[in-house]
């Protein structure tokens, strides 16, 4: 088995170290229980945790706009939690979050390739779903910025995650890859089921 460029292991590094629970001095602080809460939140949700994980892994399937992707997704999150956060409206966001689920599984389990633009598109419409749902569900007495910055960072982490896990996994087999994006499309049917 090949051994892990210097890169890749870095990135799961980082991605490990961003996943650790924060500490703070102060844990009452206004500001970082927003960041705290915010990190927290993608976390606590089989439907945000294996979406953020399934574009992180469909990013590293396509390679050369991999760090589009990564970096398309946080910010098409932020623009939905700032509509969120400004009182705006937009339907059909929980269907939304658990397509996302469906269809980040089946793009990995069939390895899938789009033209940039449409990915992308792709990318940012779930995104933003994801994210009007995480600024929605602000927790009262807490600090927006910090609690953004702390589900974005959570999310960076996540898609890191995915990223470094199909690389790696990759280099063994990479049916093992789409037997996890099967399964985590079929966690998104059976969410879209539920609805």
């Amino acid at each position: 088995m090949p051994r892990p460029s210097v890169a890749l292991r870095s990135l799961a590094l980082i991605a490990v170290g961003l996943l650790a629970a924060p500490a703070f001095a102060h844990p009452g602080a206004h500001h970082a229980a927003g960041l705290s809460s915010g990190f927290l939140h993608p976390l606590s949700g089989w439907d945000h945790l294996l979406a953020m994980l399934a574009a992180g892994v469909w990013a590293a399937q396509q390679r050369r706009m991999a760090w589009s992707l990564l970096a398309l997704f946080p910010a098409a999150m932020a623009f939905g939690a700032l509509l969120a956060f400004g009182g705006f409206s937009l339907p059909l966001v929980e269907p939304g979050i658990a397509a996302s689920v469906l269809v980040l599984g089946l793009t990995v389990a069939f390895a899938v390739r789009m033209p940039a633009l449409a990915g992308g598109a792709l990318v940012a419409l779930f995104a933003m779903c994801h994210g009007f749902a995480h600024g929605a569900e602000l927790p009262a007495q807490t600090s927006a910025a910090g609690y953004a910055a702390g589900f974005l960072a959570a999310t960076l982490a996540l898609h890191l995650a995915g990223a470094a896990g199909s690389r790696l996994l990759q280099g063994l087999h990479a049916a093992i890859v789409r037997a996890a994006g099967a399964g985590v499309a079929f966690a998104g049917a059976w969410m879209l089921a539920a609805i």
